[in-house]
């Protein structure tokens, strides 16, 4: 048995500890990529509103890429951490190959038979002209290399199932950073646009994932080791892997399904300038939801590794700490949106061509907000689910919250009930904060299922 990394120590530690010390540089990490999610739309606005609409309207369609990738990631990585709470090394090393070779090869089969039908799908939504044209060619080039999308956020899910939350950061920090000095580059110095502003992305993440790359098969310090040489598919892991990977990846794809649906409605109230205030908002509201991801790393690990030790009691700590941590953090994260929006809103509006939609950016920005603090109530929970091994769970939560209420409000109080686009923020605020309301009871009694189950079983024994 190898020594144990520092990691490892941390994952099988004291739950709260755990959390927060996983959690810590998730949080830098995905800060960083989210501020570079936040300039890239900062140097796309220099383009006009047309150009923020084209990159609004590709949007969930990235999402999708993404949550190929984080998705059986989340499956791997839990997976990973169970395994490693059960003190089983050989098992953590096949969960790793196995979830990068499902990965890489469900990404190869979606966007490669994609490619030739871009233009069609966002016609269909009712992208026309200008903007047709730039969401086309933006997407091409991202859908193109989605492979190396998805090998990026698997090799940081390996790392971040072993509890090596710090190496993970790096590689994501590296990306971000890249990207925030590409952008001007490729877009304005090299005069290519808005699709310069995908191939700053596409060449930041190939850059990031070869940092990846090397630390898994070059410089192989890490805990878990990945060995192809006489692989074979084991179903075991495979169920393991896919019964939270496929739910986690159908779950952030019901974000993408939400918003496209939505989109559709927008542009149909709002037209192109309802899209970029959407899109702008959602851009700026995703900063603050960075410390909830960053926490549902945590919370995922350690309820896996302690689920994978059958320590209910610790599970339980690690899930209600994550929770009361997230509520505190989105209660102030809400204040400083209401009190900046006006800044934040100028950030996507200083140009001609934008500046028009400063005023309705900013309210919009105040009324999404109010739905930040019950977030962790959900997420989290859907996090607690997919270490425990009920991904399915977890995908109900998203699909419940996203598709079914979200959508369902939103089109009520925007169209129904003829309120128009506040109308519709209305009801996304409404959708989340029931739904994870909802989402965070379920929760409790999960846990209380899973306590009787396993007395029962020691019972029996």
């Amino acid at each position: 048995m190898p020594k144990e990394t520092d990691g490892i120590k941390v994952l099988l530690g004291e739950p709260k500890k755990a959390i927060l010390r996983l959690s810590g540089p998730m949080i830098a990490g995905m800060m960083l990529q989210s501020l570079y999610n936040l300039v890239d739309g900062i140097w796309v606005a220099g383009l006009g509103s047309s150009a923020l609409a084209a990159v609004g309207l590709f949007f969930p369609v990235f999402m999708i890429i993404i949550a190929l990738g984080a998705g059986i990631g989340v499956g791997g990585s839990s997976a990973i951490s169970r395994y490693i709470g059960a003190k089983d090394k050989a098992g953590a090393d096949l969960a790793a190959v196995h979830a990068l070779i499902l990965g890489i090869s469900i990404a190869l089969l979606i966007s490669v038979p994609s490619l030739p039908f871009l233009r069609e799908m966002f016609e269909a939504i009712g992208a026309r002209m200008h903007v047709l044209d730039m969401v086309t060619a933006y997407s091409r080039v991202l859908i193109g290399g989605a492979v190396i999308t998805v090998f990026s956020n698997i090799a940081g899910a390996i790392l971040r199932g072993e509890g090596d939350t710090k190496r993970a950061m790096y590689a994501m920090a590296t990306g971000s950073i890249l990207n925030i000095i590409l952008d001007p580059i490729f877009i304005y110095l090299l005069h290519m646009g808005v699709v310069g502003a995908a191939w700053a992305t596409l060449v930041s993440i190939t850059l990031s994932s070869g940092l990846l790359g090397w630390w898994l098969f070059i410089k192989r310090n890490t805990y878990v080791r990945l060995r192809f040489h006489g692989f074979r598919f084991d179903r075991r892991i495979i169920g393991r892997i896919l019964r939270v990977g496929l739910p986690s990846s159908f779950a952030q794809m019901s974000m993408s399904i939400a918003i496209f649906t939505l989109n559709a409605m927008i542009i149909r109230i709002g037209g192109p300038d309802g899209i970029a205030i959407y899109t702008s908002a959602w851009r700026i509201l995703m900063l603050g939801v960075i410390p909830l991801l960053g926490i549902a790393v945590g919370v995922t690990a350690v309820t896996a590794a302690a689920f994978g030790a059958r320590d209910l009691q610790k599970l339980k700590t690690g899930y209600l700490f994550g929770v009361k941590v997230g509520v505190l953090a989105e209660v102030i994260v809400v204040l400083l949106f209401i009190v900046f929006a006006h800044p934040l809103a100028f950030l996507f509006s200083y140009s001609k061509g934008a500046n028009h939609i400063a005023g309705p950016l900013a309210k919009t920005l105040r009324i999404l907000a109010l739905f930040l603090p019950t977030v962790p109530l959900g997420m989290l929970t859907a996090a607690m689910f997919n270490g425990v091994g009920m991904g399915e769970r977890a995908l109900a939560v998203m699909i419940f919250r996203t598709i079914i209420l979200q959508v369902l409000f939103a089109y009520l109080m925007g169209i129904v009930f003829h309120y128009g686009l506040y109308g519709m923020w209305w009801g996304i605020v409404t959708g989340n904060i029931t739904a994870s309301v909802l989402a965070f009871l379920w929760g409790g009694l999960t846990i209380k299922g899973l306590a009787q189950k396993l007395q029962q079983g020691h019972e029996s024994a």
